[in-house]
């Protein structure tokens, strides 16, 4: 029986990769931080299975990372914590760069130092491409960091590839686009819409108030993603993969369909609020998964129509039982 370590288990991915690894029968062991409110309402379904277990960590605190690690002796370490919102990274910069770039330097050398045959998976993230016009992107466009997220990614990224190399571990990046699903945080621009949508349907809110409509994304389901994850970990040979669908819409695109789901005039309940415009915005996202699909046999199943609708349905069946 393999044991699998996940970082951010409590988040979007996290929960969708303790569900798929639980299936395939690993023993998991999700570390989370230390809060005072409850933060585990998207593992709940699984909170009782007695193959998962949940440990307190810090990735500003090695030594919580050397202790786990020696005491449960994973074969697989997913690494998916970070301050995960491109905006708010504008305003805690440091936070922002000490968790994802930081922290994922202080994984690796833990890692290292304590078992250095554990595989690890680093979740990397399209949005390192920033400015480059280069489309679609792939695993050989070269990155060019448009915010203090991006930016901290990119230093986990290289810090992986470096490792890998230097000390001869088994380290996979998943340069994954954007990935959406039920489970999105609600300040997610997609999330944001569906549950807006929802709310209005149901005369809970009047207004549902976004920044730039025009910036485009690959948009897929994370179920789909995580799946990749795994994949990955499972090569003899560890390399990076961009994760994406090959296909890019704008959020007025997403927008729209969620609105012509609910029968809601766009026009009607929604305003710009320039307040909600990024310091620097990245225009076009467009991932090229050439290679997953070829060297792990990957491809998306969920199309934007049917994440729309899975968003929006649940959102209003969740504020209808409320």
């Amino acid at each position: 029986m393999k044991t699998a370590m996940i970082t951010g288990i409590t988040g979007q991915d996290g929960s969708y990769l303790a569900e798929l690894l639980l299936e395939k029968g690993y023993r998991v062991i999700g570390l989370k931080r230390r809060t005072s409110l409850l933060s585990t309402d998207r593992i709940d379904h699984i909170y009782d299975n007695p193959m998962l277990s949940l440990e307190y960590y810090s990735l500003h605190d090695a030594s919580s990372l050397y202790h786990l690690l020696t005491k449960y002796k994973p074969q697989e370490f997913y690494n998916l914590a970070a301050q995960s919102h491109v905006k708010v990274s504008f305003d805690v910069p440091i936070e922002t760069v000490d968790t994802i770039a930081t922290g994922t330097l202080r994984i690796l050398e833990a890692v290292r130092l304590v078992d250095p045959k554990i595989r690890v998976y680093q979740a990397s993230s399209s949005e390192m491409f920033g400015d480059n016009p280069a489309v679609p992107q792939s695993e050989l466009t070269s990155l060019q960091p448009a915010s203090p997220y991006a930016c901290a990614k990119t230093f986990a990224h290289n810090i992986c590839r470096n490792y890998r190399k230097s000390y001869n571990m088994h380290i996979s990046s998943g340069i994954l686009f954007n990935h959406e699903s039920p489970r999105r945080g609600e300040t997610f621009v997609t999330r944001k819409i569906t549950l807006a949508a929802a709310r209005i349907k149901l005369g809970l809110q009047e207004k549902l108030y976004l920044g730039n409509l025009d910036a485009k994304r690959d948009w897929g389901f994370a179920g789909d993603y995580v799946n990749a994850m795994w994949l990955m970990l499972q090569q003899d040979i560890p390399d990076d993969y961009v994760i994406a669908t090959g296909e890019t819409f704008t959020v007025r695109d997403f927008l729209n369909k969620v609105f012509s789901i609910a029968q809601l005039d766009v026009d009607e309940y929604v305003e710009i609020d320039e307040r909600l415009f990024r310091p620097h915005e990245v225009p076009l996202l467009l991932g090229d998964a050439t290679k997953a699909s070829e060297k792990l046999g990957w491809s998306p199943e969920v199309d934007i129509d049917s994440l729309a609708k899975m968003m929006y349905l649940s959102d209003l069946e969740s504020l209808s039982k409320k």
